[in-house]
């Protein structure tokens, strides 16, 4: 006669069944967080991939900011991340300097703030919640251009 091992319960059994069979239910909160997530996409944007962003000359690592740059079709966005107190804060550029009338959103899963560029295509959202974040850069007459989601920590 063969016996289970003692360590395994009529329920944990039960359980890794459910699973291998895949009958097992689906949390409450993961459809719902599934539906947000659907929302927050930007159909018929461009999607602006990250790139190694290159190391500012004569700066030290101090560890506490960091550097990202997406790129798509002659549009680069740059970012410097900077944590403090639990929250973020966003400085940016767009480059080449887009026209008059350009905006971004910073969004988060909660929130979007959005900006009017400078002059110099830059702009700043600072006491932002750690977590993930995308920048959408709206520019008159042409698609938007959306960066691929990030997770900033504190």
């Amino acid at each position: 006669m063969t016996r289970r091992p003692a360590a395994i319960d009529d329920e944990s059994l039960i359980a890794a069944l459910r699973l291998a069979a895949g009958r097992d239910p689906v949390p409450g909160h993961v459809p719902a967080t599934a539906r947000a997530a659907f929302g927050l996409r930007l159909p018929g944007a461009a999607t602006a991939l990250p790139v190694a962003a290159p190391a500012p000359r004569g700066v030290r690592d101090g560890g506490e900011e960091r550097l990202l740059r997406f790129t798509t079709g002659g549009l680069t966005v740059d970012l410097e991340v900077t944590s403090m107190d639990g929250l973020v804060d966003l400085a940016g550029q767009v480059s080449p300097c887009p026209e008059e009338g350009t905006r971004v959103e910073v969004r988060t899963p909660h929130l979007t703030e959005a900006r009017e560029l400078s002059a110099t295509g830059q702009f700043a959202v600072t006491g932002l919640p750690p977590g993930w974040f995308s920048v959408v850069c709206h520019r008159p007459g042409q698609v938007p251009v959306v960066t691929s989601w990030t997770r900033i920590r504190p």
